[in-house]
């Protein structure tokens, strides 16, 4: 039995009409709009539309943190009526090394736990098949798979062709990322987060406040008349999250001065320990 010859021609056309998705124009109107609003193209892409593969790199594992909040901040713009749910996948033997999402901490992104699915997986090959998997769940808003290590498996190919699968399901796909090496692939946009210091809070100097990203776009694939708008200037922001948000800060108010420690001499006998109330222990 003589098998038909796949239609070349046709698998090439339906290639193409999966690259030229309206979300890509989309994308760029959306951040021409953002600009005509506050005069800031690059806060536009922190609302980038659905259907996008994202990397995140983040430098050390012990920033996995910020990397991970950041990347919630962007998928929360992406919850939507029809799609309230978000997809966390990461390799079981790596979560004893970068940790898992902490269930409490989401209110601070305007999430619920409820919003979250965990899925640890043994082996990369099955951790790349679930997010293909998910993407194409029209429940899914984004599939987040945090994987410390680079592997092999996931080369450019492979992200080309989770690229096209999140631009024909509308799902957003994020990769985090760590260490400075670069591999080429097919994501849209390319993060590359460092945790900042906050601002503090007006109650206390040396409290923390919110929480502080410096963020720089190392890739930008998304409509050739917005890269040609941003081409020429400093794709570096610092954004602070609030309840509202990202919210870009003031270069010139980006660095805070600790309040200097006050020292104390070192009492020459052993002192109970104070009470909320200030009296001592032994009252």
């Amino acid at each position: 039995m003589v098998r038909p010859k796949p239609d070349l021609d046709a698998l090439r056309a339906q290639i193409a009409a999966l690259e030229k998705r309206p979300v890509l124009a989309d994308g760029a109107a959306l951040v021409k709009q953002k600009r005509d609003s506050d005069g800031d193209e690059l806060l536009g892409l922190l609302k980038a539309p659905p259907g996008l593969l994202h990397e995140v790199f983040a430098d050390e594992h012990r920033q996995s943190g910020t990397a991970l909040g950041f990347t919630l901040g962007l998928a929360r713009s992406l919850i939507a009526q029809n799609r309230q749910a978000l997809i966390y996948l990461q390799l079981s033997a790596e979560a004893q090394e970068i940790g898992l999402p902490y269930g409490l901490g989401f209110s601070n992104y305007g999430l619920t736990p409820d919003t979250l699915v965990i899925g640890r997986i043994g082996a990369v090959p099955e951790l790349l098949w679930a997010l293909e998997e998910a993407l194409a769940c029209r429940a899914v808003a984004g599939v987040i798979v945090d994987l410390a290590s680079h592997a092999k498996a996931l080369d450019f190919t492979v992200s080309r062709r989770i690229s096209l699968r999140a631009a024909a399901a509308g799902t957003s796909a994020f990769l985090i990322r760590y260490g400075t090496g670069r591999e080429a692939s097919a994501a849209r946009l390319r993060w590359h987060v460092k945790p900042a210091v906050s601002a503090g809070q007006p109650f206390d100097a040396n409290a923390p406040g919110n929480p502080r990203f410096a963020v720089e776009i190392e890739k930008l694939r998304l409509g050739q008349e917005l890269g040609n708008a941003l081409k020429t200037e400093q794709h570096h922001l610092t954004l602070d999250w609030t309840e509202n948000g990202f919210v870009s800060v003031d270069p010139r108010n980006r660095q805070r001065p600790l309040a200097p420690l006050r020292r104390q001499a070192a009492p020459s006998r052993p002192q109970p320990a104070a009470l909320g109330d200030r009296l001592s222990e032994a009252s």
